[in-house]
């Protein structure tokens, strides 16, 4: 713990809050992020209920799980290969899929027994911490409990989120969510860009939120439209984000980049079958996974001989995450695994390279532990990410429809070259080299907001302006009509005169 921490700790007059933190979105990814910060948060006294798909096998002093857990397994097991492959084929799959997944967690939550008999009970909370993502199934809380509200991000700003804050992502520069640009975008893809934000945007208000509304309405008795100030009122917005991932952004005061929350502060001692493995490597390691919701048993079958011929080939050795016991064609020099503890094998020095399908998580230990990533996107940001990464020189993308033994073999010798090695570690530098760590940050501002009764100071003006105020759009009809005014003046004074000028000279002539 730094010495800033531990003096604030002592000068902190922050008394023990009663925290309610919504997870309405059941990937268990996007909660992983911030359980470390919950159980901090717990650790210093504060007590907190949580509603999520991802319940704790055990319990934790001052955490009360209130588990929708019902549908987490159906939806894990959606994400597989072919899926993804179709999907990529279709510009706003991307979009429509987040409005699926929405309509079904939350039919999911207002039917849980769990949810239901914890909402019969009188309770009292002094801030809410509430996942700002797909949905707004919850948001009838945020009116029941009236507390102040901090949004929870585990990737970037969605599309819709911005006007909460008064911000919005400038789309000639700024890569809108699901798209694989970077900040230099050519005239089509800035084209393009805007439409999908648009796009983006009209499925969450038009589509994803009305339904929302009616559950509310159904269930609740809470309409969300009569409400709709309620998110308007957020206090604050904590982001996993970092401008060395996630390209520079331009935030208020009140949106906070946290990025690497999730990232432990040291690492473990790793299982002594994987240990003896890396440590017997004498020309390094390459760790392969491709996170926890994309199943390996959907893997197909050709991209995975390429795979494996282009590592009985290589000098270093493989570890591959792969849920099934076997793997048939695989070389000695690959071992597979079930489970991994990957900041651990990523933070391992013999470790060289790292194979993966570009999950923030995953990414973002990577950079922390200066390791070079060749990237394979299925979906989400994913493909947002793995842009942003090659274009600062931590990784290579290879989209696995173009996977060959070839194309892997070329993107391993380039990631495991030296100058890629050397540009992971800047960029690990660069990433930790912060005055405080995203835990101290993300602990600093939850007890802020709270001291300060939801910090109102923090919001900008802009969050109340109408849309016609924010773009000046009535600034500017103003200039063009006084323009266009003062034009018409001009042309007519100077028609006036040439009318005069020219009947002068007709009698002139005449006389």
């Amino acid at each position: 713990m730094n010495i800033f921490l531990v003096l604030y700790l002592l000068v902190s007059s922050v008394s023990a809050l009663n925290i309610l933190v919504l997870f309405p979105h059941p990937g268990a990814s996007h909660f992983y992020v911030f359980e470390p910060m919950f159980k901090t948060l717990a650790a210093r006294g504060h007590s907190l209920t949580i509603v999520s798909y991802a319940p704790k096998k055990t319990a934790v002093e001052n955490i009360r799980d209130v588990g929708l857990d019902e549908n987490l397994r159906s939806f894990q097991e959606v994400i597989h290969f072919e899926m993804l492959a179709k999907s990529r084929k279709v510009m706003w799959f991307e979009s429509n899929n987040l409005g699926n997944f929405a309509r079904k967690s939350c039919e999911a939550a207002y039917d849980n027994d769990n949810l239901k008999k914890f909402l019969k009970e009188e309770n009292k909370f002094d801030v809410i911490l509430m996942e700002f993502f797909n949905s707004n199934c919850l948001n009838g809380l945020i009116h029941k409990y009236k507390a102040p509200v901090i949004g929870l991000s585990s990737c970037q700003m969605m599309p819709w989120h911005g006007r909460y804050f008064g911000t919005q992502d400038n789309p000639a520069y700024t890569p809108t969510t699901f798209m694989d640009y970077t900040d230099k975008l050519t005239f089509i893809e800035r084209v393009e860009n805007t439409i999908m934000k648009l796009y983006c945007i009209f499925t969450f208000d038009y589509i994803i939120t009305p339904h929302g509304n009616e559950l509310s309405k159904k269930h609740w008795g809470i309409d969300l439209e009569e409400k709709e100030n309620i998110l308007y009122n957020t206090s604050l917005m904590l982001l996993n984000t970092h401008p060395v991932l996630n390209l520079a952004r331009s935030y208020p005061p009140n949106v906070i980049e946290i990025g690497g929350i999730h990232v432990p502060s040291e690492t473990k001692k790793l299982p002594k079958n994987i240990e003896k493995w890396i440590d017997g490597s004498s020309d390094g390691v390459i760790y392969f996974s491709l996170g926890s919701m994309i199943k390996g048993h959907t893997f197909p079958t050709d991209k995975r001989k390429e795979f494996l011929k282009a590592f009985g080939k290589l000098s270093q050795t493989v570890l591959w995450k792969w849920e099934n016991e076997t793997m048939e064609g695989k070389p000695d020099n690959v071992m597979i695994q079930k489970w991994m503890p990957q900041f651990d094998i990523l933070c391992h020095p013999n470790v060289k390279a790292f194979i993966s399908h570009g999950g923030l998580l995953g990414v973002t230990e990577a950079v922390h532990c200066g390791v070079p990533v060749i990237v394979m996107p299925q979906f989400g940001d994913q493909f947002t990410n793995a842009k942003a990464l090659e274009s600062v020189g931590g990784g290579v993308i290879l989209h696995l429809s173009e996977a060959t033994e070839e194309s892997i073999s070329k993107a391993l010798k380039k990631v495991l070259s030296s100058k890629f090695r050397q540009q992971a570690k800047e960029l690990s530098e660069r990433f930790r080299d912060r005055p405080m760590s995203p835990m101290d940050t993300a602990i600093y501002w939850v007890e802020y907001v709270a001291r300060h009764k939801g910090a109102p100071h923090m919001r900008t003006a802009a969050v109340n302006m109408p849309f016609y105020q924010y773009y000046l759009l009535d600034v500017i009809s103003f200039l063009i009509l006084i323009v266009s005014l003062t034009l018409y003046i001009v042309v007519y004074v100077l028609k006036t005169m040439l009318k005069l000028f020219l009947s002068s000279s007709r009698k002139v002539k005449i006389n």
